[in-house]
């Protein structure tokens, strides 16, 4: 419902408005080209999270088939697959993002039951985090291998600290508060910088909604911030943000499902620049991460898939 909400105010962009302003500023990111393409009708359905481990190369997928997570290997096998749907310990009700750990364990953002899970990578749980959460959605791990979460109904952003490898959790510590309805974020690798993505209600029966793009230093301070209206100023089509990740050089990059694209909106400290890096071959990308060599992995929702680019 959530899906189709997003996409019936979204007016078509044709392609064609993609082209990058002669007003803007900043070093682009170079281009990229399909490599390889994971899943498909059958193997994936209606997927919602993707992550990438820096360390393996592994590539996680949630999804709403009947084991909700699929592990990749780099060169496109599938490793694994958990996660049925049920109240037993190793179950996942409706899987909303995906994080993979330096150490091999996966995280998952439980909506149906309200609650963060690891598993190991064999699928079997390991630790289920259900108190403080409201409803718990977007997930990445920071360079020393903790877990940032946000929470859409409560509004707030949190960092989990904990023994994978004893299930055994740490600390949970709320990082930021007063976020509208946040759910895609993003920590850079070099920078520790934060970048998270607010879901803007409509205001009255014409107003469609809308998103808003938030970087957050290391220290939590905010250090850059652009909406739909702010970028609709500058650039030829309107940008619905629905997944934020960043570059190994440390820019900001997006994937828009009013354009059907990924745009690099560059460094926070030069925000915004537009340069679209893939403005075809793609109908709904939900889902963006980096793999260790810089490989741009989007998920695509409308067919159901996992396409890998590399830079040419």
């Amino acid at each position: 419902l959530l899906q189709l909400l997003e996409l019936l105010p979204c007016p078509t962009a044709g392609l064609s408005a993609l082209r990058r302003p002669a007003s803007a500023s900043g070093p682009a990111s170079a281009p990229s080209e399909l490599r390889l393409s994971l899943g498909g009708w059958g193997q994936l359905l209606n997927p919602t999270g993707l992550a990438a481990c820096r360390s393996s190369g592994r590539v996680a997928v949630a999804h709403d088939g009947k084991k909700r997570i699929h592990v990749y290997s780099p060169a496109g096998s599938c490793l694994q697959r958990f996660g049925e749907r049920g109240d037993a310990s190793d179950d996942v009700k409706y899987a909303l993002d995906v994080a993979l750990t330096p150490d091999g364990h996966v995280v998952v953002s439980d909506g149906g039951d309200r609650a963060v899970k690891v598993f190991g990578l064999e699928g079997k749980g390991v630790l289920a985090l259900r108190e403080g959460f409201r409803l718990p959605w977007g997930l990445d791990v920071t360079p020393d291998g903790q877990v940032m979460v946000t929470d859409a109904e409560a509004g707030a952003l949190y960092r989990l600290a904990a023994d994978f490898a004893a299930g055994k959790l740490k600390k949970c510590e709320m990082m930021r508060s007063g976020l509208v309805s946040p759910r895609g974020v993003a920590v850079c690798q070099t920078s520790g910088a934060v970048a998270v993505i607010e879901h803007l209600k409509a205001r009255g029966l014409g107003g469609g909604s809308s998103t808003r793009l938030k970087i957050f230093s290391a220290e939590m301070d905010v250090i850059g911030q652009v909406d739909t209206f702010g970028l609709n100023l500058l650039f030829p089509s309107r940008i619905y943000a629905t997944a934020v990740a960043f570059d190994k050089a440390g820019r900001v990059v997006v994937t828009d499902i009013s354009s059907q694209a990924v745009i690099c909106l560059g460094k926070p400290e030069e925000f915004p620049v537009f340069n679209p890096l893939i403005s075809h071959g793609l109908s709904y990308p939900v889902g963006l991460t980096y793999t260790a060599n810089n490989s741009l992995v989007v998920l695509d929702g409308g067919d159901h898939s996992v396409k890998i680019y590399s830079s040419t």
